[in-house]
C-alpha cells in the first residue's frame, strides 16, 4: 500500500495494486478474452493517464458501472483504429459511479486558475458522484478509476449507484431526445425496452405528450410501471407501420432507438401512400442516435462520416427543403451529449423526485465475478437488454449515505 503522488483534500491510503475487468485481445470469446485479475495497477493521478485520454482527471472508488453499445463495439475490434485501447490489456467499461477521492491535480488547477480557464465543481472528495465516458468507454470496470469530471455530477441521496451509472448517460440521452416533444405530440418509439428507450418514454409524457406508443421484443413490459406506453407492439408479430389505427391518425415525432428505420419508413411510404407519421410539411419528424446499421465496421474517420454525417446531413436538407417534406418526417440525427454536466444534473433532479424510474434489466444488477462480468457484456451484445446493464462492483454504505 502507498500513499498516491497527487494533492487532495482529503488523505487516504492508495493501494498499489486493484480488481479490474481485463481484455487480452479483440474478439467475440468472453470465456477467453475477458476475465477478472486481481493485480492490476491502480491509477494515480498526476502519474498516469486514462486510457480514453481526456484531461484533468479525478480518482473514484468505483460502486456501479453501467455498459453501453460501444462498451461491445471497442470489444469487437470493428472501430479499434477509433475507438481501440492504447494497448491491451485493457479495463473496459465508460459509465461508472463511484466515491470520489481525489480531485483534479492541484498544479493543473493552479495553471488553469492563472488562465481564466479554472473550473468550479458542485462536488469534492467524500462525495458519490456518476461520469459517462469521454472519447472512448473504457477505463472504469475496477476498484478505482480515473473519470472527468466536467461531466460528472453529484448523486442525489435517494438515488442508488446502480441507478446513477445507468441514467449518466442513458437517462441522459433520454432526456436531450425528450427536449424535442412539444405539449399535445403523438410519439412513437422504436427500441422502447433498451436502455434509453425505457427512460425515452418516461421522459416524453413529462414534456407532454398526450400519446405515446413503443415498439419492443416485450409488449407487455412496455405498457406496465415505470415505462407506460398507452400502447406498445412486438415489432417480431406486428409491422409497426401497418398498424391501421396509426395510420389513421399519424404520429407526430417517430424516434429511431433500434437503428435503420429511416431506409424501412421511406420505402413504406413509397410504396403504400400511408404513412404513420405526418410529414414534414405538417409538422412530422423523425429523430434518430443510430445509423442504419446498428452494428457497423469503420476504421478511418472517413468511415465514419460516410457511416453518420453524410447520409443525415442529405436527409435533414431534402425534407426540409425539397418535395419530399410533403411525403417524409423533417430527419433530425442528434450527433451527441454535451460536454458539461448539466444533462447529468437534470437527469439526476427528475430521478430524485421519482419523475423518471430507473429501469435496469432484472438479471443484474451482475456481480463483479469472472461469470458475471461475462454474462452482463452477453447480454449487452445481443442488443436484447431489458433496460440497463449494471454491473455492481462494490456495495455502497447506505446508511451512511441516508445520513
Amino acid at each position: 500500500m502507498e500513499k498516491p503522488s497527487s494533492s487532495s483534500t482529503a488523505a487516504f491510503t492508495l493501494p498499489q495494486f486493484m480488481r479490474a475487468a481485463q481484455i487480452t485481445d479483440y474478439g467475440t470469446d468472453l470465456d477467453k478474452l475477458l476475465s477478472i485479475q486481481n493485480n492490476v495497477p491502480t491509477p494515480r493521478l498526476g502519474e498516469d493517464t486514462p486510457p480514453a485520454k481526456f484531461d484533468d482527471p479525478m480518482l473514484l472508488r468505483v460502486l456501479s458501472v453501467a455498459l453501453a453499445p460501444g462498451d461491445a463495439r471497442v470489444l469487437s475490434g470493428m472501430t479499434r483504429e477509433l475507438q481501440g485501447p492504447p494497448s491491451f490489456p485493457y479495463t473496459p467499461g465508460g459509465d461508472v459511479c463511484g466515491i470520489v477521492m481525489a480531485m483534479p491535480d492541484e498544479g493543473e488547477k493552479d495553471k488553469k486558475k492563472k488562465s481564466g480557464k479554472e473550473r468550479k465543481y458542485s462536488f469534492g472528495v467524500g462525495d458519490r458522484v456518476a461520469a459517462r465516458f469521454v472519447n472512448k468507454p473504457m477505463g472504469m470496470l475496477g476498484e478505482y478509476a480515473l473519470v472527468s469530471p466536467a461531466v460528472c455530477d453529484r448523486v442525489p441521496d435517494n438515488v442508488s449507484s446502480d441507478d446513477a451509472a445507468a441514467l449518466v448517460s442513458s437517462g441522459t440521452v433520454a432526456v436531450i431526445l425528450a427536449d424535442s416533444i412539444q405539449e399535445g405530440d403523438r410519439v412513437l418509439i422504436y427500441g422502447a425496452g433498451g436502455g434509453v428507450g425505457s427512460h425515452l418514454c418516461q421522459a416524453v409524457r413529462l414534456k407532454g405528450a398526450s400519446y405515446v406508443a413503443g415498439v419492443g421484443m416485450d409488449a407487455v413490459r412496455l405498457k406496465e410501471k415505470p415505462i407506460c406506453c398507452d400502447e406498445a407492439i412486438n415489432y417480431e408479430k406486428v409491422s409497426p407501420l401497418d398498424v391501421k389505427e396509426w395510420q389513421d391518425e399519424p404520429f407526430d415525432v417517430m424516434i429511431d432507438l433500434a437503428g435503420g428505420m429511416w431506409p424501412t419508413l421511406r420505402e413504406h411510404i413509397k410504396r403504400t401512400k400511408k404513412p404513420v407519421v405526418k410529414p414534414a410539411s405538417k409538422g412530422g419528424r423523425f429523430l434518430t442516435v443510430n445509423a442504419d446499421q446498428p452494428t457497423f465496421e469503420a476504421h478511418s474517420v472517413w468511415a465514419i462520416l460516410k457511416i453518420f454525417l453524410f447520409p443525415a446531413l442529405w436527409r435533414a436538407f431534402y425534407t426540409r427543403y425539397s418535395l419530399s417534406r410533403f411525403s417524409m418526417p423533417k430527419y433530425t440525427y442528434a450527433i451527441a451529449l454535451p460536454g458539461t454536466s448539466d444533462i447529468a444534473t437534470r437527469t439526476f433532479s427528475l430521478a430524485a423526485e421519482k419523475k423518471i424510474v430507473t429501469c435496469l434489466d432484472k438479471r443484474g444488477p451482475f456481480p463483479f465475478t469472472d461469470d458475471g462480468v461475462r454474462d452482463a457484456f452477453r447480454l449487452q451484445r445481443s442488443r436484447h437488454a431489458k433496460g440497463k446493464v449494471v454491473i455492481r462492483v462494490a456495495e455502497e454504505d447506505v446508511g451512511k449515505r441516508s445520513q
